[in-house]
């Protein structure tokens, strides 16, 4: 809804008109939200919408994808990751090595790495203690 566009890009979306424009259009909001970011071109190059998350971590923006064919060490595109479980894990762990998130020793200070924010926090340190259960059983 437009009404959410508006809280959750507010900067990108700062008035209901613009973001009325732009409701129930995700391709139109990935190529705002993403244009000039992370490698990407501007608004009408579509590479908000190309370069959206995909994989198990979401990697995002064309920067990121150059870097993960770089690390995987073959030619991929995009959407290739979506449709494949092996791909989409190993943008996982390149992600995480890249990063060095294990160094972070943080539920939180990952979430914020990678979101840049905190939605879903409650979630991930349940699902996270849960798992530590499990590793040290």
């Amino acid at each position: 809804s437009w009404l959410g566009l508006s809280k959750t890009f507010r900067k990108y979306f700062p008035d209901p008109l613009t973001a009325k424009k732009y409701e129930r259009k995700p391709e139109l909001i990935a190529n705002r939200v993403y244009a000039n970011r992370l490698g990407n071109g501007d608004e009408k190059s579509g590479d908000g919408w190309k370069y959206r998350g995909r994989g198990l971590i979401q990697i995002t923006g064309k920067d990121n994808y150059a870097a993960f064919r770089k690390w995987l060490g073959r030619d991929i595109e995009p959407e290739d990751v979506a449709g494949n479980l092996d791909l989409s894990v190993k943008t996982a762990v390149w992600y995480w090595k890249c990063y060095e998130l294990a160094e972070l020793n943080s539920v939180e200070k990952v979430t914020r790495r990678i979101n840049g924010g905190l939605n879903g926090i409650d979630e991930r340190c349940k699902l996270y203690r849960a798992l530590m259960v499990t590793d040290n059983d």
